[in-house]
């Protein structure tokens, strides 16, 4: 950078700590993984999307809420109504609000970047994908619902919350692969408890599932591409190394 030359604020906010990390250690690979759970992630709604399709699909929705109805224990229900208070707004709001703010107190604007992006893309979606599927839901549901069936929105807003949250704050590694593994169990189980409490088809919520993780997905890989052309454009080269001058050199 030229002496008395402008400073952008990423450089400013570099300036002010150490350098932020990379969010991906290995874009490939990552870049391959997000791709792989999009196409999934559009070739379930696009199967959800042909009547002819969708029909065989609402008899084995049909079979398994039928089973989960036969196998439902009162403590099982209590767990899976705690689920469904998790996956509220009210609760998802104030994780989100707390993960982004303790990202800005790190300075890990990238990261930041990388988790409200995800959150956002699944927030735009969600609404516009319920109103053009227009699924009812199933009879007889154990909590209160609103709105179109297809897709979860509790699938959808705990799976992109955990993955764009262990993205975001646990630095790529076997920690991360950890913590993502974990994340993904809750995430099946906050699925899999919109189908036992009747809240979804089970297709609604397997659908949910993999877009807010496609959200969470993709979100990493684009900031990450953009982070990374950031600081190739922003390194300075390292400074060639200056000869010594021997006393016999001196003119």
């Amino acid at each position: 950078m030229r002496a008395g030359g402008p400073v952008s604020r990423l450089s400013t906010w570099a300036a002010s700590g150490p350098e932020e990390p990379l969010i991906l250690a290995a874009p490939r690979r990552d870049t391959a993984i997000a791709v792989g759970v999009s196409a999934l992630t559009a070739v379930v709604f696009a199967v959800v999307a042909n009547r002819g399709a969708l029909s065989h699909i609402q008899r084995l929705d049909s079979s398994w809420l039928r089973l989960m109805i036969s196998v439902r224990d009162p403590p099982v229900t209590v767990i899976a109504k705690i689920f469904n208070v998790l996956g509220l707004v009210y609760v998802t709001l104030p994780v989100r609000i707390a993960i982004a703010g303790y990202l800005a107190l790190r300075r890990r604007w990238w990261h930041l970047a990388a988790f409200a992006a995800a959150v956002l893309l699944s927030e735009i979606l969600i609404g516009p994908v319920k109103a053009a599927y227009g699924r009812a839901r199933p009879p007889g549901s154990l909590v209160a619902t609103s709105g179109a069936s297809f897709p979860s929105g509790h699938a959808i807003a705990t799976s992109v919350t955990v993955f764009a949250a262990v993205i975001a704050l646990v630095p790529a590694g076997r920690r991360r692969v950890t913590w993502g593994v974990a994340g993904a169990a809750f995430a099946l189980l906050m699925a899999a408890s919109r189908a036992y409490l009747a809240a979804h088809w089970l297709s609604d919520a397997v659908a949910g599932l993999l877009l807010g993780t496609s959200c969470a997905l993709v979100a990493a890989v684009l900031v990450d591409r953009v982070q990374r052309s950031r600081h190739h454009r922003h390194e300075t080269p390292p400074a060639a190394p200056q000869r010594t001058i021997r006393p016999a050199d001196r003119p």
